[in-house]
């Protein structure tokens, strides 16, 4: 029953345009990648065919199981691309097609080649605190000093992270502590003190438009999108790196795809330097090849996860942590939410 609802779902291979269709996360991160786009469609005359989507591994496991795959690239974070490349549901990237000397290292990954380097980190709105400012993951939970609601993304990875940081736990221990049981008890305790003033968002565009309604006054949220928001929108938004979670971001070739030649044609065409520094005009990402930092201007690159100085206190997402224990984590993280 649950592969001829998926067919009805998505429709056959045979239905598939004869494109590229790419899964992408919309927005200002999907704005920035027209440059991918537009370079592709001009080498090749074909224009990929973009649907968005806030989280593709549902969609991806229905449609692998059910043979009816019409994407040919997804993207994903990194314990995304390792959970369903162990899952038999993204092709192995032929890395004889690019030269792995030229990203670094978190870009190669066996089903997938990294393209940006993005953070999650906590941003307020500098207008709604004239006085005395937040600074600190700490300071995310002082309500008392810096009083108003809290934006969270509703997804226990990187949540947890915040909360352990937030409760004093170094930067480079957190996975350690987070592996046991008391480790989650405490990252729960320490999210149960602010519980009632959370904000949930699932959208990668909610965190800037809670900020900007007012909603909240402090967020947790993606920096290419708050940045976006300062700089294009002129939204008085100030991010705070301390306690940063980065993470990479993957172009991968779905398993069974229906245009896998071009599939590779695109990735082959995308990951240029000038084209990831082309990128970076439009969102506040990190490049993933070596040879991009060297076309980045110095006010640019202050603004990026990777800078020097954004670094100092943060906390490299451990992606095969997550690979392995996210199922059962957010399952944990749903059934506190649902415990009021």
């Amino acid at each position: 029953m649950a592969s001829a609802v998926a067919i009805l779902c998505f429709g056959s291979p045979a239905r598939a345009t004869d494109a590229l269709n790419v899964m992408a996360y919309g927005g200002a991160y999907q704005k920035s990648q027209d440059v991918y786009f537009n370079a592709f469609a001009k080498a090749t005359g074909v224009t990929p065919v973009v649907e968005s989507a806030d989280d593709a591994a549902p969609k991806l496991k229905a449609m692998v199981e059910a043979n009816a795959v019409t994407w040919d690239i997804i993207q994903g974070e990194t314990s995304v691309i390792i959970d369903n490349c162990n899952n038999g549901n993204l092709e192995p990237f032929d890395w004889n097609k690019l030269d792995k000397s030229k990203f670094i290292p978190l870009a190669v990954q066996e089903c997938g080649v990294g393209t940006i380097i993005s953070a999650s980190i906590i941003a307020y709105d500098a207008d709604r605190f004239p006085g005395k400012r937040p600074a600190t993951v700490a300071d995310f939970w002082d309500v008392k000093t810096f009083p108003g609601k809290r934006g969270m993304r509703r997804k226990a990875i990187t949540t947890l992270e915040f909360a352990l940081y937030a409760d004093g736990v170094a930067p480079g221990e957190i996975y350690k502590v987070l592996r046991t049981e008391e480790g989650v008890a405490r990252a729960f305790a320490k999210l149960d003190q602010i519980k009632k003033d959370i904000v949930w968002w699932e959208s990668s565009s909610s965190a800037p438009q809670l900020l900007g309604s007012g909603e909240v006054t402090m967020s947790t949220g993606w920096n290419g999108r708050i940045t976006n928001a300062r700089q294009q929108d002129g939204k008085n938004f100030v991010i705070i790196w301390d306690g940063q979670n980065y993470d990479g971001d993957f172009f991968a070739i779905v398993k069974g795809a229906p245009h896998k030649d071009l599939a590779y044609k695109f990735i082959e065409t995308a990951m240029q330097p000038q084209l990831q520094a082309e990128q970076q005009k439009y969102i506040s990402y990190g490049p993933t090849l070596l040879a991009t930092t060297g076309l980045l201007s110095a006010d640019k690159l202050k603004d990026l996860p990777t800078s020097p100085e954004n670094l100092k206190t943060a906390i490299p997402n451990d992606a095969q942590f997550w690979a392995d224990n996210g199922e059962e984590l957010e399952q944990r993280f749903i059934s506190w939410l649902n415990a009021g």
